[in-house]
């Protein structure tokens, strides 16, 4: 079975323990979290493959935290949590969770519920192509080029890269900062204005040919995301 990270946010720190020695037993890479206030920085700063979380937390509430990460990210979540009513599982599950473990728990089932929903997950993710489109747009990243209409569009290798980024992952907002890590390979130093130019200069590119329509939206305190409508 392939590894997967996954972000354990949790205040107690014995159970928090607990889960992550779970699941590193099962070959699986964690990162522990103490508070909903730093899960969300973790979770805007790197990508994970699945978040396993409890709802009562310091700071950032669980429930805030699911609305808040639903906004841009798609990635599994999976509530551990003693609010068992069924208004609090329908609550989360409608905030974008997508599964419910009642504590106490058993580990067998954490486990298993783990794997289920890291299955389903890449089971229905988009695979990556070598040739995306949407609509008349379409970008061949064998051949580096990009069309709109059978028109070729002249790109920057940073605007092609940004376009491509988008474009594989058209129901995900990225943050600035995940574009540049992403797009340039380095560490963000926190200067926005970098990828806010490529993004308009690419913007502006796809408007000449294509008038009509909008491909990069602004997903306001995110960043952007490729506007599939």
């Amino acid at each position: 079975m392939d590894t997967a990270n996954i972000l354990v946010v949790e205040d107690d720190v014995d159970i928090n323990r607990l889960l992550c020695t779970i699941l590193e037993g099962a070959g699986y890479t964690c990162r522990a979290a103490f508070s909903g206030s730093e899960a969300l920085l973790w979770a805007e700063k790197y990508d994970y493959d699945l978040i396993l979380l409890d709802l009562m937390l310091p700071g950032v509430t669980g429930e805030e935290l699911i609305a808040r990460i639903r906004r841009g990210k798609t990635m599994p979540i999976i509530v551990a949590s003693a609010k068992v009513g069924v208004s609090d599982r329908v609550n989360v599950l409608k905030l974008g969770a997508d599964d419910f473990i009642p504590k106490p728990f058993d580990n067998a089932e954490v486990l298993a519920r783990v794997e289920a929903q890291l299955r389903r997950s890449r089971q229905f993710g988009a695979p990556k192509a070598d040739m995306l489109s949407a609509g008349p747009l379409a970008l061949d990243k064998d051949s580096h080029t990009v069309t709109v209409n059978g028109e070729e569009l002249f790109l920057t290798g940073r605007e092609f890269d940004i376009l491509a980024l988008l474009m594989e992952n058209p129901r995900r907002a990225f943050s600035r900062a995940q574009i540049y890590e992403t797009v340039w390979g380095e560490d963000f130093i926190g200067d926005d204005n970098t990828v806010n130019v490529h993004v308009s200069n690419l913007r502006s590119k796809l408007a000449k040919i294509d008038p009509e329509r909008t491909y990069i939206k602004t997903v306001w305190g995110i960043g952007f995301k490729f506007n599939l409508s």
